[in-house]
């Protein structure tokens, strides 16, 4: 038994109907029609928000042409580049990003004892 999902858009028009049936209700219909406003607003906003972030990242690009054919961990990588600005965090999270997409492998490596997650090239 699937459930559907009713959305705040289809719960407004359905007052708008009811209070159509009414006489004297106009402010509130047009109060209501001022919520779905709202709701076009922000949806707006979050497909711009959305776009923007799937513009090319320049990190990205950087990070990726620190990995060599070699596995290397993230703090390795981060020196190999040498920019003040990367970050061991931010790198990280553009490497797990490039290896979702195929672009590098991640595997794990013993260094000293501990396992720590490791780059390469695909």
């Amino acid at each position: 038994m699937t459930e559907t999902k009713v959305t705040k858009r289809e719960r407004f028009n359905e007052i708008i109907d009811v209070l159509n049936t009414i006489d004297g209700t106009a402010d509130l219909v047009a109060f209501v029609n001022d919520q779905i406003a709202l709701l076009d607003k922000k949806a707006a906003k979050a497909k711009e928000t959305a776009a923007a972030k799937k513009v090319a990242d320049p990190l990205m690009d950087i990070v990726f042409t620190g990995v060599t054919d070699e596995l290397s961990t993230v703090a390795d990588i981060v020196a190999r580049i040498g920019d003040a600005d990367l970050t061991a965090a931010k790198a990280s999270y553009r490497l797990n990003k490039l290896a979702e997409m195929g672009n590098i492998v991640k595997d794990s490596i013993k260094v000293d004892k501990r396992t720590l997650v490791a780059y390469k090239l695909a």
